[in-house]
């Protein structure tokens, strides 16, 4: 049997905007959560603070996230810190520059034991690891970054 997802849609109203987040579990009981700001957001600060270059394009098609000086970078949520490591290898491969995981924590508290564990691999297996937080994105007062292809951005009104 397919496995299939339960979302429930929780509505936060403000001012004359209703801002929705999906919180689900999948049939075999796990937790997913739909992020408030995307991948890229995030993407976007730390590469430019790091004077990078997005979604720096291969010769065999794949995509670092962010390409400086030094590093292929590869960002991800905390939930899928398995996937990060073998991209960040796979770029560093391509590129000849030194792998990078950055790992994106919207609650370190509970994410932490996601970055230990990449932290330990990268030690093993030679490539820098980071994380950062939804502090780099410099929310304004209503929670939202200054990327506005992100999806806090993106809003439904009242009916």
């Amino acid at each position: 049997m397919k496995n299939f997802i339960i979302v429930l849609t929780v509505f936060i109203i403000c001012s004359n905007t209703v801002q929705a987040f999906e919180y689900g579990y999948t049939k075999s009981g796990y937790k997913y959560v739909k992020h408030q700001h995307s991948e890229s957001s995030y993407q976007h600060a730390w590469c430019k603070k790091h004077c990078g270059i997005e979604e720096y394009e291969n010769d065999d098609f794949t995509r670092v996230d962010c390409l400086t000086k030094t590093h292929a970078v590869e960002f991800d949520f905390a939930n899928k810190w398995a996937e990060s490591v073998g991209q960040a290898e796979h770029y560093a491969l391509k590129t000849g520059k030194r792998g990078k995981v950055v790992l994106i924590l919207e609650n370190p508290r509970k994410e932490k034991i996601y970055y230990k564990r990449v932290k330990e691999l990268g030690k093993l297996h030679n490539f820098d690891v980071e994380y950062i937080t939804p502090r780099i994105l410099h929310l304004d007062k209503n929670g939202q970054c200054p990327y506005i292809d992100c999806k806090c951005h993106k809003v439904y009104e009242k009916q």
